[in-house]
């Protein structure tokens, strides 16, 4: 049940839901130290899947481009997209950040970057985070 309850606090930080999964992350850890791989493993996997729900949100959102309401101009999007995907994609190394990082990975779906890139960058980002704070934690 607390792998669970993990998972679900995990995925639900990396929505635009205001949840922190490090707490429960570090709470699961203090009861069991000898899954410890287990554990940031969980946490990883449900804070990728939460920012591919925001990056999935992002390319649904840029499908409406074409509505009288949308907020971007249609060429300017275009050339955003296109400066972004050679050179924005790296910012998605701060998905990690609270605050920022959930916009982020929104941002990269409205901006179409390749699904992989984004889920490599965003796992290395996001496992970089928890296996920090697992550090930081067991050191003191």
């Amino acid at each position: 049940m607390q792998l669970f309850i993990l998972f679900l606090s995990a995925f639900g930080a990396a929505t635009l839901l205001p949840l922190q999964s490090e707490l429960v992350l570090l709470n699961a850890i203090s009861k069991h130290t000898h899954l410890i791989g287990l554990l940031i493993f969980i946490a990883t996997l449900g804070n990728v899947l939460g920012s591919v729900v925001n990056w999935v949100l992002g390319i649904y959102f840029q499908r409406l481009k074409d509505k009288k309401w949308f907020p971007f101009n249609p060429d300017k999007l275009a050339y955003a997209q296109k400066f972004y995907s050679k050179y924005g994609y790296w910012s998605l190394l701060l998905s990690f950040v609270p605050i920022i990082g959930d916009p982020l990975t929104f941002l990269a779906g409205l901006m179409r970057v390749n699904f992989f890139k984004f889920l490599i960058i965003v796992t290395i980002s996001k496992l970089s985070r928890y296996l920090f704070i697992t550090y930081v934690f067991l050191a003191f």
